[in-house]
């Protein structure tokens, strides 16, 4: 059996204010085999409501590839060190995927 197998592929999505934190948040995730790649992207505008307002802020996108499993150590490390009150932490399966890439994920994240 493969540890692919076993192990469900998720897309954790985030965003962040400052791509320096964006930065600091991708290493810290790599650095501790909990995420395989983290993709920071280029600025987007997010447009959204929060307490009864309209806001429109400058955000940088992140893109989180890890497992399940390791979902609830993403999440802790993304609230410790983001400044929102309620930051965007969503988790998306990966259902299909070039088979040596999801073992490759396993593989990186199971250290």
């Amino acid at each position: 059996m493969h540890k692919t197998d076993i192990m469900e592929a998720i897309l954790i999505l985030t965003s962040f204010p400052e791509e320096k934190d964006a930065l600091k948040l991708a290493k810290q995730l790599i650095d501790q085999h909990i995420a395989a790649c983290v993709h920071v992207g280029s600025q987007l505008t997010s447009i959204y409501h929060w307490k009864g307002k309209t806001e429109t802020a400058i955000e940088i996108s992140v893109v989180i590839k890890t497992s399940s499993a390791r979902y609830a150590e993403v999440e802790r490390t993304i609230k410790a060190m983001h400044p929102y009150e309620l930051p965007e932490i969503i988790a998306v399966p990966i259902i299909k995927g070039l088979p040596a890439y999801l073992q490759w994920i396993a593989d990186e994240i199971i250290h």
